[in-house]
């Protein structure tokens, strides 16, 4: 039985209400990124524009953009579960350069995963647990762990700045188009590649002092001179309690993606040649 028409005509001026409000929201969005001289480049842009440009996230723009950290936004990169990633321009030694900007969602982020990653860093022993702090906390952590990795010589974007859920960093690519993942392209022959992965592991260990903690063949990408690391949000320290389940799971990873390609090593003499120490799991 269908519902009464009256019902019907209620659902669909609540449906066309939403719509409106939504429009609305987005419309006046624009217009204070405009007022920033932010302008939001495409389509598929816009349509996350809600979702992710709250007030909080505008206000974080607006520093950046006062302080001439950025001076315009563009397209989107990419879309993941916690954040959108766009490309900016960025104006340096009065040279506009490319640069990217991450933008953690406050309202949707994983707030359990990023938790355990976060509660046991001695890094951040001192932050509170509320939804937004460990937001800003996770956003501040990628900072920091690409700028140790970086001052160590480790292939992966150099960050410039950030604020509360915003990472401004090095944009990755070329005319615009970002680097491909590793999964879509092997920079050389596979056994080469697999040793070049295993090389980053191990150096982001002894070098930057870090295990990466996601390792996969999504969150490296292949640039012109080999392979580099991004999304390192989630990296620890090896003081944190799980950081050698942490590094074991990403050499298993690596070794996952390459077994189909060439011969891969056991997992556990790669730990030990990195460690220095057997693997037990906590």
């Amino acid at each position: 039985m269908s519902p009464p028409k009256h019902t019907r005509q209620k659902g669909r001026n609540a449906s066309a209400y939403h719509n409106a409000e939504h429009a609305g929201r987005i419309e006046q969005l624009d217009r204070k990124l405009a007022d920033l001289g932010i302008r939001i480049k495409d389509e598929d842009s816009r349509k996350v524009t809600g979702e992710v440009f709250d007030e909080v996230t505008l206000l974080s723009l607006y520093k950046l953009v006062n302080k001439k950290v950025i001076s315009s936004l563009g397209g989107s990169i990419s879309s993941g579960k916690e954040a959108n990633v766009f490309i900016a321009g960025r104006v340096e030694d009065e040279v506009e350069t490319g640069a990217a900007v991450k933008i953690y969602r406050i309202r949707t982020g994983n707030f359990t995963t990023m938790s355990e990653y976060i509660i046991g860093d001695p890094r951040f022993a001192s932050i509170r647990r509320t939804h937004k702090d460990i937001i800003f906390a996770w956003t501040k952590k990628e900072y920091s762990n690409l700028a140790r990795a970086s001052d160590a010589g480790l292939p992966c974007p150099k960050p410039f700045a950030f604020d509360r859920n915003i990472l401004i960093m090095e944009f990755l690519g070329e005319n615009g188009i970002p680097y491909p993942q590793m999964r879509q392209r092997l920079p050389g022959e596979a056994e080469e590649t697999y040793e070049e992965a295993l090389g980053l592991i191990r150096d982001l260990y002894q070098k930057a002092r870090l295990v990466h903690g996601d390792l996969s063949e999504y969150n490296i990408l292949t640039g012109p001179n080999g392979l580099i690391l991004i999304d390192m949000a989630q990296a620890v320290t090896p003081e944190h309690p799980k950081a050698y389940n942490f590094l074991f799971r990403d050499i298993v990873n690596i070794n996952r993606f390459f077994e189909k390609k060439c011969s891969i090593r056991d997992p556990h003499e790669i730990f030990r040649e990195i460690v220095g120490e057997e693997f037990f799991e906590i």
